[in-house]
């Protein structure tokens, strides 16, 4: 048995978007020590192929990080199957806020240097000892003192189109941009709160227990993210301090957790928060554009990319030889204007 995708990405896609089957996208992720990943990688790899999970996982020395979708039939097929492995057996499970089962369409599994790249050379980080998580209560009450910093520890195309309330959103592209600059910035407040979070959790136990080993004492992040807050307030009726989307690394791009749009689209400028990729295959470039600029641009983020993505399948193949067609994000915070557009 082949312990990886055999079927085109495409085929694969078109399956899961015709299919009436119900799936149940939730993520998560352990620290722990992983001896031989590789092996950790075929063996989980077999099993959840054979329960149906679909998605992308990470595994390294350092742990798992995970996000998938399940037929939702076999979920407790999957939980057992979780429960078999000794460091899995009680981790905690982010199911999605706003799912419709079209998350994923292949199962990916990649064993990686580290599950969340940190770029730090020093090993500072022990999983066994996290700064304090905080509940949805405890959140909303920490944060309610004005001495208190909130930071949101993800890159800024996430937080965006989302964030809590009086959140600090460092305007960075990377995790490992990070790190160095939340640290260098709060230096001077070294002995006041401290508040981080993210999407479910896994880069706020890396940076909080960096923020420990840089000398601040009273830090905290959020149990299980901006995914376990909402599910959480909802359920408790507490307020939710969360306005607009949680960007997601799927198909969906986003949860939509409030109706507040807070973003803007990169070619008009009109209040909009839909993410696209551009349709010209070779620039792929992750950006907002609202259905006007959808309209005019051929659903890419220029004309010259509208021009391209007009030609036949072939041509457009030919020109993408060579050329590096992973995904590419418009920083509008970097180049302080929006995407060219002409009158």
């Amino acid at each position: 048995m082949k312990l990886h995708n055999t079927i085109n990405g495409e085929e694969l896609k078109e399956r899961i978007k015709s299919s009436d089957e119900k799936r149940t996208t939730i993520s998560f992720y352990k620290y722990a020590t992983i001896g031989n990943p590789q092996l950790f990688r075929d063996h989980i790899y077999y099993y959840w192929n054979n329960v149906g999970v679909l998605g992308r996982i990470y595994v390294a020395t350092e742990g798992i990080n995970a996000q998938i979708s399940v037929p939702t039939d076999r979920l407790n097929d999957f939980k057992k199957e979780l429960g078999d492995i000794t460091f899995l057996e009680k981790v905690r499970l982010n199911f999605a806020v706003d799912d419709d089962g079209k998350s994923f369409f292949k199962l990916a599994i990649k064993v990686k240097n580290k599950i969340v790249a940190d770029g730090l050379e020093e090993d500072i980080f022990s999983y066994a000892e996290p700064a304090p998580y905080l509940t949805v209560e405890r959140f909303n009450e920490i944060t309610e003192n004005p001495e208190t910093t909130i930071i949101d520890m993800r890159n800024h195309y996430e937080s965006e189109v989302g964030h809590f309330e009086g959140a600090w959103c460092p305007d960075v592209d990377t995790f490992r941009e990070q790190l160095p600059l939340v640290a260098d910035k709060l230096n001077e407040r070294k002995e006041k709160p401290v508040v981080m979070y993210c999407t479910g959790g896994i880069r706020c136990e890396k940076a909080s227990a960096y923020l420990k080993h840089k000398g601040f004492t009273d830090v905290y992040h959020l149990e299980g993210g901006i995914i376990k807050y909402s599910r959480d307030a909802e359920a408790q009726g507490l307020p939710n301090k969360f306005i607009g989307k949680n960007f997601v690394f799927d198909e969906r791009l986003h949860e939509r957790i409030t109706d507040d749009v807070i973003a803007n689209c990169h070619q008009c400028g009109e209040s909009f928060d839909d993410h696209v990729n551009c349709k010209n295959k070779a620039c792929n470039l992750l950006f907002i554009q609202c259905p006007k600029c959808a309209k005019k641009f051929n659903n890419c983020c220029s004309e010259e990319c509208a021009t391209i993505a007009a030609l036949p399948e072939e041509e457009q193949k030919e020109l993408r030889k060579g050329k590096d067609t992973g995904v590419r994000i418009f920083s509008k915070g970097r180049f302080r204007k929006p995407l060219a557009t002409k009158k």
